[in-house]
């Protein structure tokens, strides 16, 4: 009967603290895990209200290339007019 009084003595000074420090430390990190992802919550929605212009600036891009490479080819053209062909 005095190996029973002795295990639970063991189980309530021991073994519960160390529990209770483990359970601490699980709960501290994920604190710190609600807080980063919180915070990457609030970046990606700052982000989205980034975006709503995308496709505005994709259109004015577009047409930027179109541009450039309507030049490019006038310019390719003239070269070609000025150069002396290799078939002479």
């Amino acid at each position: 009967m005095t190996w029973w009084w002795i295990g639970n003595a063991v189980l309530l000074l021991v073994v519960v603290p160390v529990l209770v420090a483990l359970l601490n430390r699980v709960l501290a990190a994920l604190e710190r895990i609600r807080a980063a992802s919180d915070d990457i919550l609030a970046g990606g929605v700052a982000l989205a209200g980034e975006l709503d212009n995308v496709p505005a600036l994709l259109a004015t891009t577009d047409a930027t290339i179109r541009d450039v490479a309507t030049g490019a080819v006038r310019y390719a053209g003239s070269v070609a007019k000025l150069l002396p062909s290799g078939k002479e």
